[in-house]
């Protein structure tokens, strides 16, 4: 069961199909969008040496999964029919929204809000449009130049309970920075605001996880040892990091916002 889900229409049954650092491995991700609408849109600028391709993948994730269009026999032609077999987290960077047409002929408009987040369950064959109503910037030059949603699919089946965090799980560390987001058998998500030059004291992840920066953010990361590192992420880009402790320190004068997908894989 989902607890905490920003809802989402989706009738098909769920099909369920280690990696490990010690550092955070930035991602910078495309426009990512079902159809050609946004295939010539721009990719957003690296956000470090460690930028890797848009459609990075382990054994637990895959970001921005290809989905080739394919001809169904009686469905409408000149669309991009496509399916989603595995779960997805969707994170959107900008407000937007698009159009889902089903092959039973059911309609859905689909319309968010900048962070906001949906557990996106496997979904059967379908296309999607970007009304111009619904997204109107994608239509426009200069288009986005960040991604405009970060598309995490989920490989492995998890653990069904609630993660059991330590006395310094992020929850309980610092309620009012960090809040549930939802929770089912396979992730567990976060969301992180901090105000200008704010910190969050020494908090601890027990999973693999992968962070998600809505605003674009400069920060102080220190260790459980005392080592010290500073961080720059594009908003839009994402990383990917093992268990770890940490304290944070927000270096700018701006708030930050960031999504923690943990992963609670069972093996």
């Amino acid at each position: 069961m989902v607890t905490g889900i920003e809802g989402r229409r989706y009738t098909e049954p769920m099909r369920l199909l280690a990696f490990h650092t010690n550092r955070a491995i930035t991602l910078c991700l495309p426009l990512v969008l079902a159809g050609a609408y946004l295939a010539a849109q721009n990719s957003p600028p690296a956000a470090g040496p460690n930028s890797l391709d848009s459609h990075f993948e382990n054994d637990q994730v895959i970001l921005n999964a290809p989905h080739p269009g394919i001809t169904i026999p009686g469905a409408a032609t000149g669309k991009n029919w496509h399916n989603h077999p595995l779960n997805r987290v969707m994170v959107y960077i900008h407000t937007g929204g698009e159009k889902l047409t089903y092959l039973d002929g059911s309609v859905e408009d689909l319309k968010w809000q900048a962070g906001t987040v949906r557990w996106s369950p496997a979904v059967g064959y379908h296309y999607s449009e970007l009304p111009p109503e619904l997204d109107p910037r994608v239509w426009k030059t200069p288009a986005f130049t960040t991604p405009m949603i970060v598309d995490i699919g989920i490989k492995k089946p998890g653990y069904p309970g609630k993660v059991v965090g330590t006395a310094l799980d992020p929850l309980r560390v610092d309620p009012q920075a960090f809040t549930l987001v939802f929770e089912n058998s396979q992730v567990r998500v976060l969301r992180l605001k901090m105000g200008p030059r704010q910190s969050v004291p020494m908090h601890e992840y027990t999973l693999n996880r992968l962070a998600v920066y809505i605003t674009a953010q400069k920060v102080r990361e220190t260790s459980a040892e005392g080592k010290v590192e500073v961080a720059e992420h594009t908003d839009g880009s994402v990383s990917w990091s093992g268990p770890s402790k940490q304290k944070l320190d927000n270096l700018t004068d701006k708030p930050l916002e960031t999504v923690i997908v943990e992963l609670k894989s069972i093996y």
